[in-house]
Parts: structure tokens; sequence; C-alpha cells
């Protein structure tokens, strides 16, 4: 049972590792094509920002990995394959469900992370990345990783989702985290400054964050940081 559990773990901190490697290096490679120069100078901080990440992918692949042990070999959690198991129409309820979990999560604990000791010991890793780059999205101190890494493993014991619908939340996730911080906004302009992007996290106002530090604290929507006073807008694109 041991070596499965093992196994298990190291096969999913290499999904985790190559997925980032992945979409960053995508996004990297777009913004080389679409804003010429605007990583130059950032060689020595891409370089951490992949060693930190890394680091980060064994801190998520190894719960990631022993719940998918528990999942496969004893039906653990609430994730399911069968298309019928639940009405048609709580597939897509479920991946919201799970999204605005993780943002309440990903919200209190990232300002926690902005207090004086918990930003000098862990969260200062994050910002150091100045300005963060499409190679910064996993770039975190183990402690700040940890409290990433436990959200979708314990979820899955909460809230049924189905395994297709799993794995688009794992997609959103990767795919925002990414483009949140290429320091540039890849999404339309009647996107961003819609209605609908007036909720929603894009790289417009996750910079802002990395510029002013105290505000914009959410990871896919600002209902919290609207709710909480801490929203101080779009940076400029």
């Amino acid at each position: 049972m041991l070596t499965a559990v093992i196994l298990s773990a190291l096969a999913m901190t290499l999904i985790v590792a190559l997925r980032y490697l992945a979409a960053s290096g995508v996004f990297a490679w777009a913004t080389r094509r679409v804003r010429p120069g605007h990583y130059n100078g950032l060689d020595a901080q891409i370089r951490r920002e992949i060693g930190w990440s890394l680091a980060s992918a064994a801190i998520y692949g190894i719960p990631a990995g022993v719940v998918a042990w528990g999942w496969q070999a004893h039906g653990w959690t609430l994730v399911y394959t069968e298309w019928d198991a639940y009405p048609l129409w709580y597939l897509p309820l479920a991946p919201l469900l799970y999204l605005l979990a993780h943002d309440t999560w990903f919200y209190w604990t990232h300002r926690l992370m902005h207090r004086p000791t918990a930003f000098r010991v862990a969260h200062a890793v994050h910002h150091a990345s100045r300005p963060p780059t499409a190679w910064a999205a996993m770039s975190f101190h183990p402690i700040e990783a940890l409290t990433g890494a436990v959200v979708i493993p314990a979820l899955v014991f909460a809230i049924p989702i189905h395994a297709a619908m799993l794995g688009l939340v794992l997609l959103i996730m990767t795919v925002m985290g990414v483009t949140n911080h290429m320091g540039w906004e890849m999404f339309p302009r009647a996107l961003v400054h819609s209605r609908a992007g007036n909720w929603l996290i894009t790289a417009s106002h996750h910079q802002r964050h990395h510029d002013l530090y105290r505000c914009n604290y959410g990871l896919y929507f600002r209902f919290w940081d609207k709710l909480c006073g801490t929203d101080r807008g779009l940076a400029v694109p």
C-alpha cells in the first residue's frame, strides 16, 4: 500500500510540474511574441521563479497524489465518473462551487500572507518577482504553497464533482494563475471593462496587487475585494 501511495504522489507531482511548465511556457512564449522585450533583463528572476515553482509542484502533487490513490483504490472521495450520477444541471454548478470556495480560501489566506511576519517569512518569495512573469504563477515559499495545496484535495471530500468537471477546475486554475501574472492584459478591453469583467480577475486587476501590495487579493472573482473594501480597480493595461 505504501508503495502505491508513494508512486501516486510522485506521478501527481510530475503531472503538476509538467502542467506548470507547459502552461507557463506557452504564455511566456506568447508574451515574447506579442510584447517583445517585455521580459528583458529578467532571466535571473525567471530562473528563480521556475525553481520555486517546481518545489511548489511537489507540495501540490503529494496531497493530490494521496487523494487520487484513495479515490481509485477505495472510492474515498465524492469524485464520480458516471454521467447520470447527478442531474445534468449539476455538472456546471459543481465547478462554480469549487471556484467560489477556492476563491474564498485564497482571498483570506492571501490577506493573512500580507501580515508583516507571514509576508517576511513566506509571501515575500512571490513578491520578489518584480514585475511578475508568466513563470511566477506557482513561485511560492513552501509554507504558502502548502496553504494552496490543500484546497482542491479537501473539496473533493465535501462537494461531489464529475471527474471531467474537476479537470475543468484544474484547467481554469492553471490558466488564470499564469495569465494573471504575465504583466500584460491578454483579454479584450470589451470583456475586462464589461459588467461581467467588473467581477472577474484578470492581469489588469492582479497586476495592481503586485504594484500596491495591500489590495486586490482575490484569485478568480472580485467579490471579496469589493465586499471588504480592498478592491483598487485595474492597472493600466
